[in-house]
């Protein structure tokens, strides 16, 4: 175990325990701990923090119900899913992600999707005399309204053992990161039938009320197996659409035309967006995780693709107020808008976000969007109001930051350069989160910072100066990115001879919000990289004893202060 991390282990761990029983043993409304945010490190009970009623909540959880039931049974039919169970299982993972959907009724058509498909799949199973697990799950395929009170308990409560539970959490969890990164692949024309069948593998696996913790545990670090293999093939889906990105100065204020806001991940969206938009007089701004689109050749030829306007998600509620334009959700990061918020009636959504009242723009069945109706409303709107400017500078992904390899090299051997740090993953609202701008600041000069994610905001803006030439934020772009960084060290690995990936100068403080950084975590420790730091908490869905095991095999740790971070492992 790392030195003090048992004495966390107690504070945190136990305290957590005991919470969450007592949440067992009283009647709540809802209950979801998949977020960093989540109530009392615990769990939401009544309201999400994230915004998400408690109807909603249970709506997600009967959807869920309804994916594992599809997931077991296509493994039990022992063949390769039809692209509509496929898309099902992708689109319907990717909604219930924190901050993605809020719409009750986008869940319940998703749901009705699902008891359709399990309906077929029943029907294929009795035609062969295939003999299915006697799971609810599985044989469940009533309407919405069968889902009393016996679905109260479909919900992460409803496994009483506290390891097994998490192990189960921890799994369907890194699916949700995984669907999120296979729906952008898929979108880009990539598709991986081994990757749905593991995650159907891994649904029935779960779903299994006799599954053991060895077998649980075993089809966690599957899950970090597929994690890299879906990473890897979004990263071929985004170079070979767009180009290997590039170093690039992104402009962070504003000119005087209209202009529309993306927001999210998808570059399909935004591609589809530029096109529509070219000579229409509209300027179109990143924002949040679309920032990278900068950073590809193919898309920032678009000469009206003029800036990043903002910061994380986190901070959209005054930053889609001075806006002005409509705002494009492609994807998760939605803050639920106060009331009487002047941006509620310009917001828009795509692919597997909604929320309710906002209009949804569907894909057609060419695989693109008509955004006419956001260019429309462009045209009404003032100008963006300016809140910041100056440039950014990024495009390090693993191309990059290869070409710049003979002074990477160089810069280590001479000295230069004594550390990496990566610093990849998420933001948040949370006080604590002011940890990792810190953390930057007091970082020794001959350091560099390897990011990725939306945690890059806390200190892509600051003044960090550069090594040799080499700046000392390299940022790969979004959370997925952080691929680039495994691929990274381990052509170090390469070049300096060394015997293991965790003999390298490089340190990973990773910050964590919600499910894709679930899934990048637990790729990296299938890769072999020990000693991570995660914060700013610990996951309240990780039991003390799967905790104990991560730290026991693989060195996890949490966070300490900066000033003791720094000292241990930089100095």
């Amino acid at each position: 175990m790392l030195p003090g991390f048992s004495s966390y282990i107690g504070t945190f761990a136990s305290e957590a325990i005991r919470n969450l029983n007592e949440i067992i043993m009283t009647e709540n409304k809802m209950f979801c701990f998949q977020c960093q945010e989540t109530a009392k490190g615990t769990g939401c009970t009544i309201k999400g923090v994230c915004g998400k009623e408690a109807e909603t909540s249970k709506w997600q959880d009967l959807l869920l119900s309804v994916v594992r039931g599809v997931g077991t049974i296509q493994h039990t039919l022992g063949e390769n899913a039809s692209k509509e169970v496929a898309d099902f299982l992708v689109d319907a993972l990717f909604s219930t992600i924190t901050n993605a959907n809020f719409d009750d009724q986008s869940i319940l058509n998703k749901v009705d999707t699902g008891i359709a498909l399990k309906k077929q799949l029943l029907e294929t199973a009795l035609s062969k005399n295939i003999t299915l697990p006697n799971y609810q799950e599985v044989h469940w395929g009533g309407e919405k309204s069968d889902y009393s009170e016996e679905g109260e308990r479909e919900g992460v409560l409803r496994n009483e053992n506290a390891d097994l539970r998490s192990l189960k959490e921890l799994t369907v969890l890194g699916l949700k990161g995984i669907a999120a990164y296979y729906d952008h692949a898929t979108r880009l024309g990539e598709t991986n039938e081994e990757i749905i069948a593991f995650m159907c593998k891994a649904l029935a696996t779960i779903t299994a009320p006799d599954a053991d913790k060895e077998t649980l545990l075993g089809i966690v670090l599957e899950t970090g197996k597929y994690g890299v293999d879906v990473m890897a093939l979004l990263d071929k889906a985004n170079t070979e659409a767009y180009g290997t990105p590039e170093l690039t100065k992104v402009n962070i204020g504003v000119g005087k035309k209209p202009g529309i806001l993306i927001s999210g991940h998808d570059l399909k969206d935004i591609e589809d967006l530029l096109i529509q938009t070219e000579g229409t007089g509209i300027d179109v701004y990143t924002h949040g995780e679309m920032l990278p689109a900068h950073y590809y050749p193919q898309l920032k030829k678009y000469k009206h693709l003029v800036g990043n306007y903002g910061n994380a998600w986190w901070k959209q509620k005054e930053e889609f107020a001075s806006f002005n334009g409509p705002i494009v959700f492609t994807t998760n990061c939605i803050v639920p808008p106060a009331k009487n918020a002047n941006y509620a009636e310009r917001v828009f959504t795509t692919n597997s976000t909604g929320f309710p009242g906002w209009k949804h723009i569907a894909t057609g069945e060419d695989g693109k969007k008509d955004f006419s109706e956001v260019i429309a409303l462009a045209k009404t709107c003032k100008a963006p109001q300016e809140i910041e400017t100056g440039e950014i500078v990024g495009g390090f992904a693993h191309a990059q930051v290869f070409a710049l390899a003979d002074q990477v090299v160089e810069a280590v051997k001479s000295g230069a350069i004594r550390k990496f740090v990566v610093m990849s993953g998420c933001d948040g609202r949370m006080k604590s989160r002011n940890y990792y701008e810190e953390f930057a600041k007091a970082l020794p000069k001959d350091v560099v910072i390897l990011t990725s994610g939306c945690a890059k905001y806390r200190y892509n803006k600051l003044n960090l100066g550069d090594i040799n030439g080499i700046p000392r934020v390299l940022d790969a772009g979004q959370c997925n990115d952080s691929y680039s960084w495994a691929v990274v060290a381990f052509k170090l690995k390469e070049i300096f001879g060394a015997n293991d990936i965790n003999d390298l100068p490089i340190f990973f403080n990773i910050a964590w919000y919600e499910q894709k950084a679930v899934i990048v975590l637990l790729a990296l420790l299938h890769l072999g990289v020990k000693n991570i730091h995660i914060g700013p908490t610990l996951p309240a869905f990780v039991s003390e004893g799967v905790l104990q095991v991560l730290v026991d095999n693989f060195g996890l740790a949490g966070n300490s202060t900066v000033e003791e971070d720094i000292q241990k492992y930089i100095l």
